[in-house]
């Protein structure tokens, strides 16, 4: 009996070890994409693609608005002599890495959209769904809605502006004061910090 439980302890153990030792099996292989769905997702992506298009273009610019910015902060240290026409000078630069970036980001955002957001829609949305989006697309109310976007952008802003510039302005004065006058260096800094004049030599002792 003993000898028995060792001989069945012992096929369970090898069957353990030949069990972990053999690879899992392969996840099941994704449906097949039709052609009909395929068509689909590339007709959204076309209708899509000044979106993407522009999102590449925010990201290209980025950077060189960040870099605009420091250099704002940086340029009030400069003579005003000389301010004017560094930023003649920096503003020539951003342009040339906007003309040279754009183009190569634009054109590799339109190259993955296919893998990317194209994957993500054939994934998650059926053949039904994708005519209806490309039904909201293309319909002339959205077309009208979505060239009427610079247009209401423009129109809030500018009423914004005018409406705020009164109690806005006298904030923003106020705010660039005071981190101007933290930037100053203390009051006592600065006077050490002035050379002292030299002591008068003591005058001569007077002869008795």
């Amino acid at each position: 009996m003993k000898f028995k439980l060792i001989v069945i302890a012992a096929t369970l153990a090898l069957a353990g070890t030949a069990q972990a030792q053999t690879p899992a099996p392969a996840a099941a292989p994704a449906a097949p994409v039709s052609e009909a769905k395929k068509a689909l997702v590339a007709r959204v992506l076309q209708l899509q693609q000044p979106g993407v298009e522009a999102m590449a273009r925010q990201l290209t610019e980025q950077p060189a608005r960040q870099l605009l910015q420091r250099a704002g902060q940086a340029l009030q240290g400069v003579p005003a002599e000389r301010r004017e026409a560094l930023a003649r000078d920096i503003e020539a630069d951003v342009r040339k890495y906007a003309d040279e970036a754009t183009p190569i980001v634009v054109s590799r955002a339109v190259q993955l959209a296919p893998s990317t957001i194209g994957a993500l829609l054939e994934e998650r949305l059926t053949e039904d769904e994708l005519r209806e989006v490309i039904g909201i697309l293309e319909s002339p109310a959205n077309r009208k809605f979505q060239a009427l976007g610079a247009d209401m952008q423009r129109a809030i802003g500018e009423k914004l502006v005018a409406e705020t510039r009164g109690e806005i302005g006298p904030k923003v004065v106020a705010l660039e004061q005071a981190v101007a006058a933290r930037l100053q260096p203390p009051a006592d800094a600065a006077n050490a910090a002035k050379p002292k004049p030299a002591a008068k030599p003591a005058a001569p002792a007077k002869k008795p």
